[in-house]
């Protein structure tokens, strides 16, 4: 079944804390407040544009602090999606906050409103790394607000950032391993960039901060995505879109590109490749995959397929269904 989120960005809302790395206004291109008529105009606009018969919505407050909103604020937002899932429209409502936003009385409203998923923006579980992002709380608020959040029987993600301040390799495998054991189910991972008008991009600009290159950041977040893949933990996200999340001229440094995720998937399958040994010797193989994997096995700009025609003379990519996952099968092509 088909998963659609209706995302409605409110830029900074409620938010107490300005990191280091953040300037929403700059991320989402947006400077004020969706007014409630907007944001029934867009789930309406998205209710239209569904293809599939099959499929599931959720109605998904991004971007700022939800639950640091007054409570009168919150609970008229979160009526504007009633409607909606009285008539099955949508199946539930998502909502993204801060880890220090979060308690039973809270939740309770929450649940009582329809929503089904909490995401919380962790970005990192080093109490170093989240002081010199200027986060404003400490790792317990994650663990405390997760327990309250999985014990009130919502759906957990878990969000994090690569690159930040302080952080390296090691530091970034110990949070996806905490996200773990904190019980997250779906997570984002974004990383860290370096955007016009905040505290780092003056950091930046005084040698103080270095931005992980490209291939770094690709090869970190494809390590994560394994780690979460064989844990069961859904990745929603990886690297920002640059046509609804990033204003192009904000950005200044760091490992951005508008395919991110496609790297990502690429190096996935080059790594698959690569620790491959049972190759056939032949001029020209047929590779099967997965349908859903053609492009990626083949990898971004043909880059898998360009490595794997040194050993070949000709790649052809063919689809199974009955594959599932990363699996490939190999067997000669008569050339």
């Amino acid at each position: 079944m088909k998963h659609y989120n209706i995302p409605i960005f409110m830029p900074e809302l409620a938010c107490p804390h300005r990191c280091v790395f953040c300037n929403q206004v700059s991320i989402s291109s947006q400077t004020q407040i969706p007014s409630n008529q907007e944001i029934i105009d867009k789930i309406d606009t998205h209710l239209r544009s569904f293809k599939t018969e099959k499929h599931s919505v959720q109605l998904a407050f991004f971007g700022g602090n939800f639950t640091g909103l007054p409570k009168n604020l919150q609970k008229e937002y979160l009526q504007l999606g009633q409607a909606y899932l009285e008539k099955g429209f949508i199946s539930g409502i998502r909502i993204s906050t801060r880890p220090d936003y979060i308690d039973m009385v809270i939740l309770e409203m929450l649940k009582s409103s329809g929503v089904t998923h909490i995401e919380l923006g962790a970005q990192s579980t080093s109490d170093k790394v989240l002081q010199a992002s200027g986060r404003g709380h400490v790792r317990e608020a994650i663990v405390r607000a997760s327990e309250q959040i999985l014990s009130a029987g919502f759906v957990l993600g878990l969000q994090m950032m690569i690159g930040l301040p302080k952080d390296d390799a090691e530091t970034t495998m110990q949070t996806a391993r905490d996200l773990h054991a904190f019980g997250a189910k779906e997570t984002r991972i974004y990383p860290c960039l370096v955007i016009k008008e905040t505290a780092l991009e003056q950091l930046y600009l005084a040698g103080k901060y270095h931005p992980l290159q490209l291939n770094e950041a690709v090869d970190q977040t494809a390590k994560l995505y394994e780690y979460f893949e064989s844990n069961s933990i859904k990745v929603l996200r990886m690297g920002l879109h640059p046509s609804e999340e990033l204003n192009a001229d904000s950005f200044i440094a760091g490992p951005y590109h508008p395919q991110f995720a496609e790297l990502v998937y690429s190096k996935l399958w080059e790594k698959q490749f690569q620790n491959y040994s049972d190759w056939p010797q032949a001029e020209v193989i047929e590779l099967a995959v997965p349908p859903i994997q053609l492009n990626h096995a083949a990898g971004f700009k043909s880059q898998n397929r360009k490595l794997l025609e040194k050993r070949y003379r000709k790649i052809y990519f063919k689809a199974d269904k009955s594959l599932i996952g990363r699996e490939f099968s190999i067997k000669i092509h008569e050339a």
